[in-house]
């Protein structure tokens, strides 16, 4: 393991009435701190229900660029904090110190997030120590997996926001073995995610964000494994209320 465990450097000063400490999961982390107990964790919940904003400030806290990219790197040291990662302590293993605070050439970590990933690329393809293939020359899929198969290859602190947005139903199954294989090598992986496809990893840890905090699930207790179940077994029970199909009101 590479982070243990997170929490609030002075829980008691912050304002609870503002954002991002209104969110109840952030709050809930506030208030209990949140410990990892395997390689793989993933954060599912609705949009705003905080995972993206709990990612973003665990990459600052652990010296990986917020917005997305490597640790290490010279840029990472420069770029503003999030309101949420400005307070955030991420008590790390004494490896988990050296391959994200060690000597900045040996530090192991990257921050896919799936919404800035092509801006990255632009600015990075082709430079040594990240992906020779530009990404404008490639499918979404295929990107994602160019940056993928280059920067998650050896034990070190990876983070993911909703890395499936570009993914095929195939693709998402690569990734799953993906993220076992850096399990199983010494990574640590913390995931926000829509996907019931990969968080259905075995073995994983799955954080379930909403109204509630946050707690810890099975993959068949998911709200979204539920819907799934449902919607593709008879989508016209949603698509009913949503659309003007009179075929399917009747």
């Amino acid at each position: 393991m590479i982070v243990q465990r997170l929490h609030l450097q002075a829980p008691e000063t912050v304002n609870r009435t503002r954002w991002p400490y209104s969110i109840p999961a952030v709050a809930a982390m506030g208030d209990h701190g949140l410990e990892f107990h395997r390689p793989v964790t993933f954060l599912v919940g609705e949009n705003g229900s905080g995972k993206s904003t709990i990612v973003e400030a665990i990459a600052d806290a652990c010296k990986i660029p917020s917005h997305g990219g490597k640790g290490g790197t010279k840029y990472a040291s420069t770029t503003t904090l999030t309101p949420l990662g400005e307070v955030l302590q991420a008590d790390l293993t004494v490896e988990g110190r050296a391959l994200t605070l060690g000597p900045r050439r040996r530090r192991k970590g990257f921050f896919f997030r799936a919404e800035t990933l092509f801006n990255l690329g632009q600015n990075v393809s082709g430079m040594y120590g990240f992906w020779d293939e530009p990404l404008t020359e490639q499918s979404h899929g295929e990107g994602f997996f160019t940056v993928l198969e280059a920067m998650f290859n050896d034990p070190g602190l990876y983070l993911m926001d909703e890395p499936e947005a570009a993914l095929s139903f195939t693709s998402c199954l690569r990734l799953v073995a993906l993220m076992d294989h850096l399990a199983t090598i010494g990574g640590q992986i913390i995931c926000a995610t829509h996907s019931p496809i990969l968080t259905a990893l075995p073995g994983a840890d799955i954080l379930e964000l909403g109204d509630h905090g946050l707690r810890r699930t099975a993959w068949d207790q998911l709200q979204l494994v539920d819907h799934w179940r449902r919607f593709m077994a008879k989508p016209d029970l949603y698509l009913r209320h949503i659309t003007n199909d009179e075929d399917i009101r009747r």
